[in-house]
């Protein structure tokens, strides 16, 4: 893949469209908090088809696993997975949709993307991966259509990178139940999420080394006994995702809560999940950071065209033109590492978290220094919330701290390559 297709190109248009009659006029309400992020994403989902596409995917995944269990439980030869089944998640085979979808909408709010990603790139996606047929059915049609929103938790006060080694929110078995205490912080959706997907060290009373213990994942809803949601946190940018702290008391969590029912998960304890959800975060990372590049690239050249200064256009001087040549060739380096994603995702081979990893660390910080960039190049203008290139610089910034701090990243690119 070396350019966007005829299909990919008309989605643009379309959100386009969109963004400019649904989200451009409420830019500053949803920057200051007053308004909610939900309803934008709901009505874009219903306009676009995704709600529909969504559930029906579900929908047919669910039979064809039921099918399937149901012929297990019988002695009956397992029935053959049909094309279209749902298989691969609810979007399968709708990445480049997606990609465009995602970088457009991040180029003008992208808190409205972080809020949409973690509440089905994260919590629904975590739900197909490890639930049973039982947990997917409960709570998978909300989530996948957005008609809820779900959260991810597992960063803490005291963890931040170091999220296993330094977790302290545990259960403990109580009979056939768990009692969960604790508290996750910066927690996308989680002042307002519907259904909380929680990581938690299991404390089996033994004395065992905290830093060892298993982790294990439950499925908690709004309203629990014991479970309470935090106000949003005020932040430097990113102001239309809500993000705050969960606090856990004494909450009783029944076995249908655990995901997959069982501590002995065949794809191993809460750590395999989460590092799965790493590589598809950090992977949206390289999405978003096109889509802010994208809106830079454009507002830098039209300005460029249009601001004068002794007499002529600003275009024309040469150290412009520099900051112009090089948001180009960021914005062709990092569109070409998409591309990459999506073919390697038509080919069904998805890259390691090493990869994922170099993909975040670069397209991050390649956002960042455009957006900064952009920002000079309007100079005093640049500087004032009204010409979007402030918000921009705000929100890119965050990308370097997202889905595991770029320093982190260099951990993980350093040990992919070692361990080949």
């Amino acid at each position: 893949m070396f350019e966007w297709s005829e299909t990919d190109e008309i989605i643009r248009g379309a959100v386009r469209d969109f963004i400019a009659k649904e989200i451009r006029p409420h830019l500053e309400a949803l920057d200051s908090g007053d308004m909610l992020p939900y309803p934008i994403i709901r009505k874009l989902f219903q306009d676009f088809g995704i709600e529909a596409m969504g559930g029906e995917a579900v929908a047919k995944l669910l039979a064809g696993q039921r099918q399937r269990e149901e012929a297990l439980a019988a002695g009956e030869p397992l029935p053959e997975k049909k094309n279209g089944s749902g298989e691969g998640g609810p979007f399968a085979g709708q990445e480049s949709l997606m990609a465009v979808l995602i970088s457009e909408l991040s180029g003008v709010c992208m808190g409205l993307v972080t809020a949409m990603g973690v509440s089905i790139g994260l919590g629904a996606t975590t739900i197909l991966s490890r639930g049973t047929l039982a947990q997917k059915e409960r709570w998978l049609p909300d989530l996948v259509t957005m008609k809820k929103v779900a959260a991810w938790a597992i960063t803490e006060p005291d963890s931040g990178s170091d999220a296993f080694g330094g977790m302290k929110t545990y259960v403990r078995r109580d009979g056939e139940d768990y009692i969960l205490n604790g508290q996750k912080t910066f927690i996308t959706n989680g002042p307002y999420a519907d259904t909380v997907i929680v990581y938690a060290k299991l404390d089996e009373g033994d004395g065992a080394d905290k830093r060892d213990r298993k982790v294990l994942t439950f499925v908690l809803d709004k309203g629990m006994e014991g479970f309470t949601q935090g106000k949003p946190f005020k932040k430097m940018g990113l102001h239309a995702s809500p993000t705050g702290e969960l606090f856990f008391d004494n909450v009783r969590l029944s076995r249908d809560r655990l995901l997959g029912e069982t501590e002995e998960h065949r794809g191993g304890d809460g750590r395999e999940s989460a590092r799965s959800s790493f590589t598809a975060e950090r992977i949206g990372v390289a999405f978003m950071a096109l889509g802010i590049i994208n809106e830079c690239h454009r507002l830098c050249l039209d300005y460029a065209k249009n601001r004068k200064l002794w007499g002529q256009e600003i275009g024309r001087f040469q150290l412009v033109q520099l900051k112009l040549a090089k948001m180009e060739i960021a914005r062709i380096n990092v569109q070409n590492m998409v591309f990459n994603i999506l073919e390697r995702g038509r080919a069904g081979k998805s890259p390691t978290l090493a990869e994922a990893s170099a993909m975040k660390l670069y397209c991050s910080e390649t956002a960042t220094e455009v957006a900064m960039e952009a920002v000079q190049l309007f100079g005093g203008n640049g500087y004032m919330s009204e010409y979007h290139v402030e918000q921009l610089a705000r929100d890119a910034k965050s990308l370097m701290i997202y889905a595991g701090s770029n320093e982190i990243q260099v951990t993980h690119v350093a040990k992919g390559l070692l361990a080949q």
